[in-house]
């Protein structure tokens, strides 16, 4: 098992609003592109397969960020906007939630025609791994979700989801082809609150049971999840300061609202950007280009587009628009061999990562909400409940930042 996570994902209701759905289907293709220029098919699959870095993502797109409909809507997004352009790109999203799911073997079945693939080997893949998580280990968890996204060369990554109504949870399992064995630890991340006692045929400590008479046999959660690190999603929806890592939050804002981009060469094709533009696409480009370890604090990524249902603030539209088109340009431009203004978003993570080193931020947290909730109406600000409002009264001397 690798070291990717677990994480308590709180169960939402709802759907994703259209006009949130078709930019997230945009920013994800967007992203993925990106990724795949600078690094390839094989690290795609290998986020994909982290748990951390799959909330964060779902996170910047504007969703929850904390709820178990990030794992749905993002799923969703990357199959709309993946699979019109799989022959180019390489990578194919299967399966979905409730039905969707069941259609999984054949789609594969399809893209194995296509691509040459073993499409009965990936099929079998499929099933073993809902099989495992539903059957094997046997933690409460009903799975209601099943994507497998496979890349033309036949590696692999499986996003399942499985609920337990009485608790109102979620959670989220993680595989990637790289494992060794299905009945031998075999996830690279389990995502969900700890319940306590449950059976495990898949722990290495389960393998007596497994080659013998298959008697039941319970292990504590922490066998199953000793190689993992613990995610908890707290069921709050407001982003308190206690979620955020407000170092690395504050060098974020200070790189894009003290008109840094001045101040560093490199930065100079995105001139022309708002500050809040810059400000989400300094996450953005986190997402693109961060390591593994910049992840522990998803909630740190609703910054960039806040939330559908208003936390820590209202959708600004326009701000998102105006991402989408600058990292879509960017991709576009780097597929002519003209990566300048790629280097430039990439550039904007490696400063802010600099900066944090030596980065003290101040107490303003609550100030800096209040500030995006009031001017949200300026950038077009949405939620689920309808358009963004002008705050009655005028907050005067509020200062966007955290240093």
């Amino acid at each position: 098992m690798k070291r990717s996570g677990s994480a308590d994902l709180p169960l939402h209701n709802g759907t994703v609003p259209q006009w949130l759905a078709e930019r997230m289907a945009k920013l994800g293709l967007a992203i993925t592109e990106a990724i795949l220029i600078d690094f390839g098919k094989s690290e795609l699959l290998r986020r994909l397969s982290d748990p951390f870095w799959f909330q964060s993502l779902g996170a910047v797109m504007g969703m929850d960020w904390h709820s178990s409909g990030i794992t749905t809507s993002v799923i969703g997004a990357l199959k709309r906007s993946i699979n019109p352009h799989s022959k180019e790109l390489g990578i194919y999203v299967c399966g979905g939630r409730g039905k969707y799911s069941r259609q999984t073997p054949n789609e594969l079945l399809l893209i194995g025609e296509r691509t040459g693939l073993d499409a009965n080997h990936l099929v079998h893949c499929s099933k073993l791994s809902a099989k495992v998580d539903n059957t094997a280990v046997q933690d409460g968890f009903q799975l209601y979700l099943h994507s497998f996204i496979v890349s033309s060369e036949g590696e692999w990554t499986v996003v399942q989801q499985g609920m337990r109504e009485a608790s109102a949870t979620a959670r989220r399992y993680h595989w990637h082809s790289s494992l060794q064995s299905f009945i031998d630890e075999p996830h690279t991340g389990v995502c969900g609150e700890n319940q306590g006692l449950i059976l495990n045929m898949t722990a290495e400590e389960a393998a007596p049971s497994r080659n013998g008479i298959m008697n039941i046999s319970q292990e504590h959660p922490n066998k199953m999840l000793h190689e993992v690190q613990q995610l908890v999603m707290p069921s709050h929806h407001d982003v308190l300061s206690k979620d955020v890592d407000l170092r690395r939050l504050g060098s974020v804002l200070w790189l894009a609202h003290e008109k840094q981009t001045q101040n560093f060469e490199e930065l100079l094709l995105l001139e022309g950007l708002g500050p809040r533009t810059l400000q989400s696409l300094a996450l953005v480009s986190e997402v693109i280009y961060g390591t593994p370890s910049r992840f522990k604090d998803p909630a740190r990524f609703s910054f960039a587009h806040g939330g559908k249902d208003g936390h820590p603030f209202p959708v600004p539209i326009k701000v998102y628009d105006e991402t989408i088109h600058t990292l879509q340009t960017a991709v576009e431009k780097a597929k002519l061999g003209n990566t300048d203004k790629q280097q430039a978003i990439r550039k904007l993570h490696e400063i802010a990562a600099n900066a944090e080193k030596n980065f003290s931020p101040n107490n303003s947290f609550d100030e800096l909400i209040e500030k995006e909730r009031n001017e949200s109406w300026m950038h077009g600000g949405k939620t689920v409940f309808g358009d963004a409002k002008p705050p009655k009264q005028k907050n005067k001397g509020v200062q966007l930042r955290l240093f």
